[in-house]
């Protein structure tokens, strides 16, 4: 196979976040020592002033620019935008520089792909590159961007996202997923694992996968009944949880149990439950080899067929390609 050159451009701006910036930057240089002469991976970071110029980022940590903005000429196969956090008086929010969205719109149309990374997104979205299409973000942001852009459509949940030729994704550590990603498509998923491997990366994570885990994405309540109710679900997965069964729990009617629980949690009792569910055979299907009928019983779906619905639904894919991917050990 020829090998096949990339020039990969960083955008580096002040208090830039500095794993958005050197995540990507490493698995790229990496695939070119793991390709075997098939990738040729040319990063450069490219910032606001001189070549050389000496960028600060949000860790301390001085980044020198291989070239400044006005520099970039020609076409570009890959342009990475990150994010940086300012101070405001209701907390930190992106800092949007309309110098570098300027740039961004104006080196876009001779550029082949296009990838935001954390708040990077709204850089990109402030230079209208992702009006009409699916976006994600850092979680924290992800309204704010929904609110400022409403021609985006915002999916707070994913590790990243593609539509056509921009990619976005979500905070910190998953850059070095989303780069994966750019590696995988570039010249395929074997090398794409090698990468990851060197990485000591334990998953290759799609971009369907969620930033965190339900547990986690469901913050306490205002009510402790509903709180004990939750952990009482996450421990008896393989229960009778139905709405029903719930309600009677709490010794509530079931339309009034029902208009609680979703008032408390933003989530209906099935949906609620299913996604316990969903995540417990995720967990299964990556550290055990038990088979989809025991995984299915476990975690309180039941049937195969149940379990494949489910996956489709939450996650888009079936329980057995999940695997295939995630698998972690032997």
């Amino acid at each position: 196979m020829p090998e096949i050159n990339h020039r990969v451009v960083i955008a580096v701006f002040p208090d830039v976040d500095l794993l958005d910036v050197t995540g990507p930057a490493e698995v790229f240089t990496l695939a070119n020592r793991e390709g075997g002469g098939r990738a040729r991976y040319r990063v450069r970071l490219a910032g606001p002033g001189p070549a050389g110029e000496a960028v600060a980022t949000s860790a301390g940590v001085r980044l020198v620019t291989d070239a400044g903005f006005a520099d970039v000429d020609g076409a570009v196969d890959t342009l990475i935008v990150p994010g940086a956090l300012e101070p405001y008086a209701d907390g930190l929010r992106p800092r949007v520089d309309p110098h570098i969205v300027d740039w961004i719109r104006d080196l876009a149309p001779r550029t082949r792909r296009i990838a935001s990374v954390c708040v990077g997104a709204h850089l990109l979205a402030a230079a209208g590159l992702l009006d009409g299409r699916t976006a994600t973000t850092h979680w924290s942001t992800a309204g704010l961007l929904a609110a400022e852009h409403p021609r985006v459509t915002v999916d707070p949940d994913p590790i990243f996202v593609r539509s056509g030729k921009v990619w976005t994704g979500a905070g910190i550590s998953a850059c070095i997923d989303l780069a994966l990603a750019l590696v995988a498509e570039d010249h395929g998923e074997e090398l794409a694992l090698a990468v990851a491997r060197h990485l000591v990366v334990y998953l290759k994570r799609q971009g369907g996968q969620s930033q965190f885990s339900v547990p986690i994405s469901s913050p306490p309540t205002d009510r402790r009944d509903i709180d004990e109710l939750r952990r009482y679900v996450a421990d008896h997965l393989d229960a009778d949880l139905s709405a029903a069964a719930l309600a009677a729990r709490m010794n509530l009617s079931e339309r009034h149990f029902a208009r609680v629980f979703t008032q408390e949690t933003g989530a209906t009792p099935a949906a609620y439950v299913e996604s316990l569910r969903v995540e417990a055979a995720r967990r299964l299907l990556e550290t055990t080899d038990q088979p989809l009928e025991h995984i299915a019983r476990a975690t309180g779906l039941r049937s195969v067929e149940t379990l494949h619905r489910a996956f489709r639904r939450r996650i888009a894919t079936s329980p057995a390609a999940y695997r295939r991917r995630f698998r972690t050990t032997v």
